[in-house]
């Protein structure tokens, strides 16, 4: 350990001007024992200060580094856990606890001994030393500073004796001087005891001189101490004196301690004049409401537009008045709660005002548009609501000041619009609606008697047009007899003349216009509705202040929209309306308005699909376009919710139509008499898929249409099949050749994407029935020269050979030759005429197949010759048996044929 002191002496306390006056080897407590050095040093120069140093070795070499330093008076607390039991475990309490564990018992004491020792004589706080032995805690003789000799850098005297080590190095001071005695000396190397003697005697005569000097200066000593006595006198004067100044300006200081307390008094004061004049003034420009103000807010015109203007801007000044913030203590004084309570009634007694005012508006509002409602009701337009609007919008703001000061009557005001608008509305839509059904059935001013008709008149009406909506699609003919079935006989009497100017339209021209006229009427009931719609939508937002986008509390459910629309009961002291957002109020606010608007076009769309089922087609499309443009508007609007609901209602009649179409195909009955030619329902399949490309052109919801031409082209294709296989009269091929044939036609015409496979797929039944019905009607004509020629085939394909066929006895040359004699070319043409004959009758004239079929006939004929001419010289070589017609007899025969015919 010596070694170890040594060596840091020199290397790291040394360059520093610092002496190491005790050591112990420490590890950190509880963690991977990593050893080091905790050094307790002073400095060599004064100010003398003692330090803690924390020294570790070097990872790199075998130098030490020092780590960390703590001054002494830094530390707090040294507690040594057993002052009883021997422990090598410390802890040092600087500004953080540090936990030590020492390498042994004897070195952990002899270091806390030292730090007692440095405490006791350097530092003047008391370090707490706690679990630590007392015998540890000597006290040390005290010893000043002046005992120290001045010449000596010693910083432990007298009782540092034992703190500092045996071994202390002198200092560079000490070794010069030792040199220069050395030198003086010739023997101080070689003989050490007669240079020991020199200095004894050297130090003899220094101590005799010592002796002499102060025996001399004891007469000085003597003059000194009777200065020095004069001295004192002097200084008791002094003192004196000083007392009696020191009571002089006591009483100054007295009197200037009166003053300075009367001046921060005074300050004081002024300080709180200060601070309470402005006080005063906020009070009073922030709560005090002008006289003008207050004679708007009582007897304000709420009728004139400069009237409603300065109602307006009192209301607001009103506002800022009630919502200004006091100061802590305001609402304590006796004026603020006045002019509180005064502002109270103000904004009670204009709220109460305000809503008189704005209900006898809404109230006159509906009279005034209830006269204007007569010269609508002939023409198929609502009435427009746009001066209204314009007139209530003066009272936004208003009604926005009504909106935050006292919310119940704004919720009274809002419901009581709501109930009168809802009525208005009501009426407005209905005669609307009444109209439109005029103008879509046709008939006349007198017909809305219906509405007012008996119960038994008006059960044989409603009778007579679910029997106009059991048949599915109608006819344009059954259709003007639907609608005339439903009015009286005066009025059949005024249209008679119009009937007979409609006898010159077909009924598929009368189905065109119906349905054009039928589609105009509609598109102009929505194009009049959606303004309608959005004009009060957004005339509600702009009214009574309800953002889009501003959130509100709460929820509200059906139950209480069906009790007070937007609006419930316990919502009337004040509270905020129980929806989601004000946008959720806007779109209740419009249901409660406009709630029959859906069942009255519900209705109108009823009465479209009575009349003619197709109609559904048209307003699939009109109402899908309305809808994406509402949608795209806003989604979640009341018209685009509307819309929405009733599309659905349209999708559904629109899929019944098709049902409808289906099922009539089922239901199909052919006559066992009459040959069947084309199928109605693939006539009809034909018009309405024509009238569906010039309806859905270029429309929104395309896709309904193509699963709707999916389902009806499969119900075609099954039930041709089906009547095919039920025909009498007519051959199956014929009938599938037909009947494919035209919706083959019809879909090369249309050109419908979606239904390209099913193109494809007539046109293959097409080619292979009228091939099969070719084949099997040509196998009459000749029937016994087929039967002779499939006896050889069949011979043939047993294993004879061609050329030994004519060695059989039923399939000879004399065999063949009666056979081909019954054949000569005056019985072909005639058997070719009767076959023309005969597929003439099976073929229809509205397909012109007839040519078609007579020339697929002649090709097939020619093969069959060839065929046959072909057997003749194989099987019977060198004969010289052939038919007694030629191939070009035939072409003259079907072309004479054809011809004549």
């Amino acid at each position: 350990m010596t070694a170890i002191k040594h060596a840091l002496q020199r290397d790291i306390f040394t360059p520093n001007d610092e002496r190491l006056l005790s050591i112990v080897n420490v590890c950190k407590a509880g963690k991977k024992k990593k050893n080091c050095f905790l050094c307790a040093t002073v400095t060599t120069e004064r100010p003398v200060q003692v330090k803690m140093v924390k020294v570790k070795k070097s990872d790199k070499g075998d130098f030490y580094k020092r780590q960390i330093a703590w001054l002494l008076r830094d530390l707090a607390v040294v507690d040594a856990k057993d002052a009883i039991k021997e422990n090598p475990e410390f802890d040092l309490h600087f500004e953080k606890i540090y936990k030590w564990v020492a390498s042994s018992t004897a070195e952990k004491n002899a270091f806390i001994s030292c730090i007692w020792k440095l405490n006791q004589r350097y530092l003047r706080k008391k370090i707490d030393f706690v679990n630590v032995s007392s015998q540890l805690l000597e006290e040390l003789p005290k010893v000043t500073e002046e005992s120290v000799p001045s010449g000596e850098n010693q910083s432990v005297t007298g009782g540092d004796e034992e703190v500092v080590d045996v071994y202390q190095e002198l200092n560079a001071r000490e070794e010069q001087d030792i040199e220069i005695m050395m030198e003086g000396c010739e023997c101080a190397i070689s003989n050490a005891e007669a240079f020991a003697e020199r200095l004894s005697r050297e130090l003899q005569v220094l101590d005799g001189a010592n002796i002499q000097s102060i025996m001399a200066s004891e007469k000085q000593v003597n003059i000194l101490m009777k200065l020095l006595d004069e001295a004192l006198k002097e200084v008791d004067q002094i003192e004196l004196k000083l007392s009696s100044y020191e009571e002089m300006l006591q009483s100054v200081k007295e009197q200037m301690d009166q003053i300075s307390e009367s001046n921060h008094l005074i300050h004081l004061s002024n300080t709180n004049n200060v601070k309470l004049l402005s006080e005063i003034e906020f009070l009073v420009n922030h709560m005090d409401l002008a006289k003008g103000h207050i004679k708007a807010l009582q007897e304000g015109d709420l009728a004139s537009s400069r009237g409603i203007e300065a109602c307006t801007n009192a209301a607001d000044a009103l506002l800022q008045c009630m919502n200004v913030a006091l100061r802590p203590g305001h609402d304590m004084l006796l004026a603020v709660k006045q002019q509180q309570q005064r502002f109270s009634d103000l904004r009670e007694q204009f709220a109460r005002r305000l809503a008189s005012h704005l209900n006898n508006v809404f109230v006159q509002q509906g009279h005034d548009q209830s006269s204007t409602l007569a010269q609508h009701s002939v023409e198929l337009a609502l009435p427009n609501h746009h001066p209204f609007h314009r007139d209530l919008l003066r009272y936004a703001k208003l009604m926005e000041w009504l909106k935050s000061t006292d919310y119940g009557k704004y919720e009274g005001l809002t419901k009581n619009y709501m109930d009168y608008l809802s009525r208005l509305y009501e009426r407005e839509i209905k005669d609307f609606f009444e109209v439109a059904k005029i103008k879509m059935t046709g008939t006349t001013k007198e017909s809305k008697k219906f509405a007012t008709l008996p119960r038994k008149e008006s059960a044989v009406k409603q009778e007579t047009e679910s029997l106009h909506g059991s048949s599915g699609k109608l006819t344009g003919s059954t259709s003007s007899l639907n609608k005339l079935s439903v009015q009286s006989s005066g009025n059949r009497r005024s249209q008679s003349s119009s009937l007979l100017d409609m006898g010159n339209m077909s009924a598929s021209d009368l189905d065109v216009a119906d349905r054009t006229k039928f589609d105009k009427i509609f598109e102009q009931v929505l194009s009049e509705l959606e303004p309608l719609c959005l004009a009060e939508q957004d005339f509600i937002s702009k009214f009574f202040k309800l953002q889009q986008h501003q959130s509100m509390p709460g929820t509200m459910t059906e139950a209480e929209d069906l009790d007070g629309g937007p609006f419930s009961r316990q919502h009337n002291a004040g509270v905020p309306l129980p929806v989601s957002s004000e946008k959720d109020m806007i779109r209740q606010m419009m249901i409660k308005i406009f709630r029959c608007i859906e069942p009255e076009l519900n209705n109108l769309i009823a009465l479209g699909d009575k009349i003619d089922s197709f109609n559904s087609l048209y307003m699939l499309v009109k109402m899908s376009h309305h809808v994406w443009t509402a949608q795209n508007v806003d989604p979640a609007s009341f018209l685009s919710t509307t819309l929405g609901n009733v599309l659905v209602t349209v999708k559904r009649n629109f899929d019944k139509c098709i049902s409808n179409q289906i099922r009539q195909m089922e239901e199909v009955k052919i006559s066992k008499k009459s040959k069947v030619g084309i199928l109605p329902f693939v006539a009809e399949f034909e018009e309405f898929a024509g009238l569906a490309e010039s309806i859905f052109k270029n429309a929104e919801r395309r896709g309904d249409l193509d699963k709707a031409y999916t389902k009806l082209i499969r119900g075609v294709f099954v039930n041709v099949e089906k009547v095919a296989n039920e025909s009498q009269k007519t051959p199956r091929d014929v009938v599938m050749m037909e009947n494919f044939h035209h919706i083959f036609a019809t879909l090369s015409r249309l050109k419908i994407s979606c239904l390209e496979a099913e193109k494809k797929e007539a046109k293959q039944k097409y080619t292979d029935h009228l091939q099969s019905y070719v084949i099997y009607s040509l196998g009459q004509p000749l029937e016994k020269l087929n039967h002779f020629f499939e006896g050889v085939e069949a011979r043939v394909a047993q294993g004879i050979r061609e050329e030994e066929v004519s060695y059989q006895l039923a399939f000879n040359k004399q065999e063949l030759r009666k056979v081909i004699k019954e054949y000569p070319g005056k019985e072909v043409k005639k058997g070719l005429d009767n076959l023309y004959k005969k597929v003439d009758k099976h073929l229809c004239e509205e397909e012109n197949l007839l040519q078609v079929v007579w020339h697929s006939m002649q090709d097939e004929f020619i093969r069959q010759y060839k065929h046959f001419e072909g057997l003749i010289a194989r099987c019977y070589p060198g004969s010289g048996v052939t038919m007694e017609f030629t191939i070009q007899d035939i072409l003259d025969y079907c072309s004479s044929i054809a011809q004549s015919h």
